[in-house]
């Protein structure tokens, strides 16, 4: 009896770490200085999540954020899928840093608003990783004048629009 709850307890202390993780999910961080015109947009997300998308992102490099390939295939990947409209216009945005440290990746852009005209609808249409994680969600905050908006995006979701008071 003693020996199968020493057992049984080694089989749940085992399966801990892998129900530690059980979603797949990034952030994304978008602030817009109208005044300026500053537009950046920073994604985060867990480089075990990314990984098995490099499968398919970047099938001519090793699935692996440590091949140079995979990491420039991701990057386009996420410049290609990741699409900004501000009251009418389409923001074009530059990759401005890609950090990796350790289970953590974020890769930033950067674009620009004619300044000081204000914000009143922001449009974002993503779609990370299609047919890789089927429980992916991207959580998107927009922060503009010192508010922010939350929107979550899951597959197959449609573009989504936020509002900020003039």
């Amino acid at each position: 009896m003693r020996r199968l709850l020493l057992t049984a307890l080694l089989a749940l202390g085992m399966a801990t770490p892998a129900l530690a993780h059980r979603g797949h999910d990034g952030l994304t961080v978008v602030e817009i200085d109208a005044v300026s015109g500053t537009v950046g947009v920073a994604h985060r997300f867990a480089a075990h999540d990314v990984e098995p998308a490099l499968v398919s992102i970047a099938p001519g490099a090793q699935p692996s954020l440590d091949d140079p390939a995979a990491v420039a295939a991701l990057e386009d990947h996420l410049a290609r899928r990741f699409r900004l409209n501000i009251d009418g216009r389409t923001v074009p945005l530059a990759r401005t840093v890609t950090e990796l440290a350790g289970d953590n990746v974020r890769i930033a852009f950067a674009g620009q608003i004619p300044a000081g005209t204000g914000v009143h609808r922001v449009t974002v249409d993503l779609d990370f990783f299609p047919g890789v994680h089927d429980d992916q969600e991207q959580q998107v905050n927009i922060r503009v004048g010192g508010v922010t908006r939350t929107l979550v995006f899951r597959p197959g979701d449609q573009a989504r629009t936020v509002t900020f008071q003039p």
